[in-house]
C-alpha cells in the first residue's frame, strides 16, 4: 500500500512538475530582457522554492545562494523546463494508454469485441504482453523524470561544494573545541565530588580511628559505618566517571543501573537489536544519566520514562520527565551533551516549556 501511495505521490509531481514547466517557459520569455532585474530575481527564486518544495527538497539556503550570486534560480528555471515537458509527455503517454486499456477491458470482459477484434487467446497474450511492457516502461519513465528532476534541483540550487566543505571545517572545529571543554568541566566536577564528598569522608574516618585507639574502642563501630560510606561514594563517582557495566553488560544492563541509584523513580525501555558502536553506547549513556539527574535535582520529578530504540542507522534516546519544566539547554551539563551528541554528528534536542514535561532526545548515528 505504501508502494502505490508512493507511486501516486511521484506521478503527480511529475504532472504538477509539467505544468509549471509550462508557466516558467512563459514567464522566462516575458521577462528575458529583465533578467537582471531584482525584483524579476527575486520572482524567479519564488518559484524555485516551489519547485524545490514540490520535490521535497531543503529551500532555506535559497535566499542566501541567491543573494550571493544573482540569477541562480532563473538559471535552474531555464534548464528544468524541458525536463518538466519531458514529465509532461511521459504522463500524456500513461493517460492515453489507460483510455484504451479501459475500454478494451470492459469489452472484452463482457464476451463484446473491441475495435473489431474478438478476444482470443494469441490474441489476449499479445495485448497483455505488450500493455505490461510498456506500463513498465512509461512507469519508469515517471520515476526516472522525478529522479532526474531531484537531481538538477540539488545541482544548481544546492550548496556550492566549497561552501559545504568550509561549513564542515567549522562544525568539526567547533565541536573539538566543545569536547575540550566539556572534558575540562567534567574533570572540574569531579575534583568536587572528591573534595567535598569523599575527601571529607575520609579525614572523618582518620579522625576516629585516632581517637579510638586512644581508649575510644566504641568509635570503630562508627569508623566502620563511615568507611562504608566513602565506598559507596567512591563507587558513585567512579561510576560517573565510566560504568564499568556498559563494557560488559551493554547499554540496557547500564541503564538499568540508572533507574536503580535514582532518587525518582525512571522506567527504562530499551529496544536495541544489536549493540552500537562503542562510542554511541557511551553517549547514550551520558545523555541518560544527565537528563535524570537534571530531573531529580532540579526539576522536582515524580516519574521519569527513558525510552531507546533504533531508527534507520541510528540509536534515538528519549528522556521525559513530569517536573516543572524550565531547563535551559545551554546550561552546564546539557550543553556538555550536546558537545558530546555533536562530535558524533548527532542531534541534540530539549523542549522543556515552564510547568514542564521536559524532553530530551539524542539522535546518534551509527554509520
Amino acid at each position: 500500500m505504501r508502494v502505490v501511495a508512493e507511486g501516486l505521490r511521484v506521478a503527480a509531481a511529475v504532472t504538477a512538475g509539467a505544468v509549471t514547466a509550462l508557466a516558467e517557459l512563459v514567464f522566462l520569455v516575458l521577462t528575458l530582457p529583465f533578467l537582471g532585474h531584482p525584483n524579476v530575481l527575486a520572482s524567479a527564486r519564488r518559484l524555485a522554492r516551489l519547485e524545490a518544495r514540490r520535490l521535497r527538497l531543503d529551500t532555506s539556503h535559497l535566499d542566501a545562494l541567491e543573494e550571493a550570486r544573482g540569477g541562480r534560480a532563473a538559471r535552474y528555471l531555464a534548464a528544468r523546463v524541458p525536463v518538466g515537458v519531458l514529465g509532461g509527455l511521459v504522463i500524456a503517454l500513461l493517460v492515453a494508454g489507460v483510455k484504451v486499456a479501459v475500454p478494451l477491458l470492459a469489452a472484452w470482459t463482457a464476451g463484446r469485441p473491441f475495435d473489431g477484434m474478438d478476444p482470443t487467446p494469441p490474441l489476449v497474450a499479445y495485448i497483455l504482453t505488450g500493455g505490461f511492457v510498456l506500463l513498465f516502461l512509461d512507469l519508469s519513465g515517471v520515476a526516472g523524470v522525478h529522479a532526474l528532476e531531484r537531481r538538477l534541483a540539488v545541482r544548481l540550487l544546492g550548496p556550492d561544494p566549497t561552501e559545504k566543505l568550509q561549513r564542515r571545517i567549522t562544525e568539526l572545529a567547533e565541536s573539538r573545541a566543545g569536547i575540550v571543554a566539556a572534558v575540562d568541566s567534567e574533570r572540574r566536577r569531579i575534583e568536587r565530588d572528591l573534595h567535598d564528598g569523599l575527601q571529607q569522608r575520609l579525614v572523618a574516618l582518620s579522625m576516629l580511628i585516632g581517637r579510638s585507639r586512644r581508649g575510644r574502642p566504641e568509635l570503630l563501630e562508627q569508623a566502620h559505618a563511615e568507611a562504608q560510606h566513602a565506598l559507596a561514594e567512591l563507587r558513585e563517582v567512579a561510576w560517573r566517571v565510566y560504568p564499568s557495566g556498559l563494557d560488559s553488560l551493554g547499554l540496557g544492563e547500564a541503564l538499568a543501573g540508572v533507574a536503580e541509584r535514582s532518587s525518582v523513580p525512571v522506567t527504562v525501555d530499551c529496544r536495541l537489536p544489536e549493540r552500537p558502536p562503542m562510542a554511541v553506547e557511551t553517549a547514550a549513556y551520558f545523555v541518560v544519566c544527565e537528563a535524570v539527574t537534571n530531573a531529580a535535582k532540579h526539576a522536582g520529578a515524580a516519574a521519569i520514562t527513558v525510552a531507546v530504540h533504533k531508527e534507520g542507522a541510528a540509536v534515538v534516546v528519549r528522556v521525559r520527565d513530569d517536573g516543572s519544566g524550565g531547563a535551559r539547554p545551554t546550561g552546564g551539563g546539557l550543553s556538555g551533551l550536546a558537545r558530546r551528541v555533536a562530535a558524533l554528528d548527532g542531534h541534540f534536542e530539549v523542549d522543556s516549556p515552564a510547568g514542564g514535561p521536559t524532553t530530551v532526545m539524542a539522535v546518534l548515528p551509527c554509520g
